[in-house]
């Protein structure tokens, strides 16, 4: 076999694998998009379906109108949106400080960073219910959040510790020579400068926060205050009937707003990847 065979051959096995990969995450969404096109009958045909004959798009507005699955979505955007700001606001000063100054306990720290990024929510969703119900934080947003920030920080700041280790020290030492202090160094030079690696940290914790479950269920009891994991958890027990094409109309309209945060800003993420990949 030639070389040049050899090379399309490699080619063609890389791109299948891309493909089987790409089925593979696709295809759950695909099905719950086709669900929410059906009517009742279809999703009980043998064999099942793949597209519904006169999709019944009336599922999307009976769920808007009925079944209030944009508060839900009101209450996951706030939420989030708080949660990244806080969680920046703690992550990119420790990450700055984890990559450009030398100390003792780097590495120990370092590696603690690791372990708690490590940490399920799960294990300590029944502790932190009985500390929260002691002081009085059950169905508060601030504990809540707090809690999302203290999940999120860690992989943040070792995610924007690599990419800061990429940009070259002449940056704050240029800045210093013209007078800026430490702190106008990190805000005013190298933010705008790592703005792809914050961009690609924001919709991580963007998609990280808006599917958490675990917490919001163990902290609230208020169905106003639901988020929208929460809330299709709701819909799904609020009837006796058959709501399969609904829960799957209400599931395709809480993705969407991830979908389109994603696609918006894969070129971001995928720069900081790379560039984070670099130096480590």
């Amino acid at each position: 076999m030639s070389k040049h065979a050899r090379y399309r051959l490699e080619n063609a096995g890389i791109y299948v694998g891309y493909l089987i990969v790409f089925c593979f995450f696709a295809f759950p969404i695909f099905w719950v998009v086709s669900l929410s096109l059906k009517s009742v009958p279809e999703l009980f045909l043998t064999p099942p379906i793949w597209f519904s004959k006169t999709p019944q798009f009336q599922n999307y507005s009976f769920v808007i109108k009925n079944m209030g699955i944009l508060h839900y979505m009101w209450n996951s955007a706030k939420i989030v949106v708080v949660t990244i700001g806080l969680t920046l606001l703690f992550s990119f000063p420790a990450a700055y400080a984890l990559s450009r100054f030398q100390f003792k306990m780097k590495r120990p720290v370092m590696l603690m960073i690791l372990v708690f990024q490590m940490i399920s929510p799960v294990i300590i969703a029944i502790p932190l219910y009985r500390l929260f119900s002691e002081i009085g934080l059950i169905n508060h947003s601030a504990g809540l959040i707090a809690v999302y920030v203290a999940v999120e920080i860690p992989l943040s700041t070792w995610f924007l510790k690599g990419y800061l280790d990429t940009l070259p020290l002449e940056l704050d030492e240029a800045a210093i020579v013209d007078g800026c202090s430490r702190w106008s160094t990190l805000w005013k030079v190298l933010l705008p400068v790592a703005m792809p690696g914050v961009a690609s940290v924001t919709i991580l914790i963007a998609v990280a926060s808006w599917s958490q479950f675990i917490i919001p269920f163990i902290l609230l009891d208020d169905k106003d205050m639901f988020p929208m994991s929460l809330g299709l958890v709701t819909l799904k027990n609020s009837s006796d009937a058959i709501t399969t094409h609904y829960l799957a109309a209400a599931s395709s309209i809480g993705i969407l707003p991830v979908m389109i945060a994603f696609i918006l800003l894969q070129r971001f993420i995928v720069g900081a990847l790379t560039n984070g990949a670099v130096k480590g």
